[in-house]
């Protein structure tokens, strides 16, 4: 459990706290770089701050009180077509034939049988699709108190359906 919280959760703080650490000059919106400066800056370039150190930074990420009021999980549509439409594959289904470690084989429906999978939660070792649920690695109520209550329905499921990531959907044992 902490191996997976080092190997997610520090990424996924790392990401938060990027725009800290990287510069936002004007002319970086129009593609155009000052003179002398690397895509990424330099720090003393016009526009560009140096890194702050990991602490500093994570002391100027913002902080709010979550919104509670409101979630509902149909706000955040879900398993819609996936990367492939045409595949007859949901998200959910996309992300299980992703993470197999034995890929099974795939009928029309994207119908699966046989394969494997590891549950990274328990280390159960589980032969069968059916016996896995797609969780979401940050859980969609947190997601909303924390911000997605203002999103609009399209970020909503572009977020509940994220496969860009490796960071977003995970594949585990289903509750019994």
């Amino acid at each position: 459990m902490i191996k997976n919280l080092l190997q997610r959760g520090l990424p996924a703080l790392a990401l938060a706290a990027l725009p800290l650490l990287t510069a936002t000059p004007a002319a970086h919106a129009t593609g155009a770089q000052p003179a002398g400066s690397a895509a990424f800056g330099i720090a003393g370039a016009p526009g560009v701050r140096a890194p702050l150190p990991l602490f500093e930074a994570i002391d100027r990420i913002p902080v709010a009180d979550e919104q509670r009021e409101g979630y509902k999980r149909d706000l955040y549509k879900h398993w819609n077509r996936g990367l492939n439409a045409t595949d007859g594959c949901d998200t959910r289904r996309e992300v299980i034939l992703a993470e197999a470690v034995e890929a099974p084989q795939v009928a029309a429906g994207c119908k699966m049988s046989g394969g494997s999978w590891l549950s990274p939660y328990d280390d159960v070792v589980v032969t069968d699709a059916a016996g896995l649920d797609v969780d979401h690695f940050v859980p969609l109520v947190e997601v909303h108190d924390s911000g997605g209550f203002a999103w609009d329905a399209a970020r909503r499921e572009t977020y509940a359906n994220d496969q860009a990531s490796p960071l977003t959907l995970i594949a585990v044992t289903a509750a019994q």
